[in-house]
């Protein structure tokens, strides 16, 4: 697993990017809540999808920030929508590596949804690859060893004012399809309108990329989308969260239930949360992945809250239901793939997914990974599945297995 981190990491360091040595002293940037970019004009104007404004940053792949990687790089504030359909600005980065493109067409466009980051402004995937902290830089350095560009969003909240909504599925698929969208405006990208764009992520990731690929044909269907990897996918939080109750993962649980109530003001939360559950929730909103994870692991909902069942509330099942994946047919291919052991998203909620896309008529290719955990998983078949992409990109036909 650590090989198939170092690679590609090392590639981009030697191989591609012979970068030269930044002084030591070289100053982080300011956390996004002490950064004026992040936060948007009053009142919004123009669409989805347009810049709001851009700054071309450095970025470095290592945390000691010693070498200063050549790619262009700019940090991005985009006009995006929220899950009740109102106008919202998300940050986000677009990267360009120095490799010409030679592929048929214009420059391919990974539009890449992170993993779990966390809540706190300062887990905003942007803010991590500026210091040289994200943890999912291998699978970027593989993207743009190929030649692609990289689209990625910090998801509506993160890094901008308010909570994230975290694991809300239709706040992230508008997302991520805006920064796609944002990408071709971004002065000195070189990136056209017509790029053939592939949507990569797993886990959250996969969330929002499955999230993206039910809502485009509707919501952004000018872009050219050739394929959807996704892994790892919670597509029904009702499933997950009674799975986690009491589990490894609960701390998660907490976390999308913030996300929910933040998306949703009308769902009873924070009325409803006891002493306990208030200090969990304060810990969660604070927290990146690793604070996250730990936050109240093996809890259960119902010590947090004054009344039992919260989330069988008739209000709380209805946006469930509505961030439910699987009820629109994407247009593009699908590749989805998940772990047969995975501990945090039962291998069953994947291959639900599976049988409610086949049923609607997707193309689908499905891959169980077997024996897999949850990170062993995208560990294992990560690279395949942006080879898989790469495919799409070079225009052959999927195989899909429904």
């Amino acid at each position: 697993m650590l090989r198939r981190v170092l690679v590609p990491l090392l590639a981009l360091c030697t191989a591609l990017l012979t970068a030269p040595v930044v002084a030591q002293a070289d100053a982080r940037p300011p956390a996004p809540s002490q950064d004026p970019f992040y936060t948007p004009p009053s009142p919004l104007t123009g669409n989805a999808g347009d810049l709001i404004r851009q700054r071309q940053v450095d970025w470095y792949p290592e945390p000691f920030r010693v070498f200063q990687a050549p790619v262009q790089t700019w940090l991005v504030l985009y006009r995006s929508t929220s899950a009740t359909g109102t106008a919202n600005a998300v940050s986000g980065m677009v990267l360009v590596p120095p490799i010409p493109w030679t592929g048929p067409g214009p420059r391919p466009v990974l539009a890449y949804a992170m993993g779990t980051q966390g809540l706190a402004d300062e887990c905003a995937p942007s803010y991590h690859l500026r210091t040289g902290t994200e943890v999912e830089i291998a699978f970027l350095a593989q993207a743009m060893l190929k030649g692609y560009a990289v689209a990625l969003t910090d998801y509506e909240g993160l890094g901008t004012p308010g909570t994230h909504t975290y694991a809300v599925a239709n706040s992230e698929g508008h997302a991520l399809l805006d920064v796609a969208r944002a990408a071709s405006k971004v002065g000195g990208a070189g990136l056209s309108p017509n790029a053939p764009v592939g949507v990569f992520g797993y886990s959250q990731g996969g969330q929002a990329a499955a999230a993206a690929g039910e809502l485009q044909p509707t919501y952004a269907p000018e872009l050219h989308v050739v394929g959807i990897a996704e892994g790892g996918v919670p597509a029904d939080l009702s499933e997950v969260a009674a799975f986690n109750d009491g589990n490894l993962g609960f701390s998660l649980v907490a976390g999308a239930a913030v996300g929910y109530a933040t998306a949703y003001p009308e769902l009873p939360f924070m009325d409803v949360l006891n002493a306990k559950g208030r200090d969990v929730v304060q810990k969660v909103e604070n927290s990146c992945v690793v604070e996250l994870a730990l936050a109240d692991p093996f809890g259960h909902l119902n010590d947090l809250t004054t009344v039992p069942d919260m989330i069988k509330d008739p209000r709380w099942q209805a946006r469930l239901a509505e961030n439910r994946l699987g009820t629109h047919r994407p247009t593009a291919p699908v590749l989805l793939y998940h772990g047969t052991a995975d501990e945090l998203i039962p291998f069953q909620v994947g291959e639900e997914l599976r049988d409610r896309l086949c049923g609607l008529g997707a193309s689908v290719q499905w891959q169980s990974v077997p024996l897999a955990g949850h990170i062993v998983a995208i560990s294992v078949y990560g690279t395949a599945a942006l080879n898989w992409l790469g495919d799409r990109f070079a225009g052959k036909a999927p195989t899909p297995n429904c």
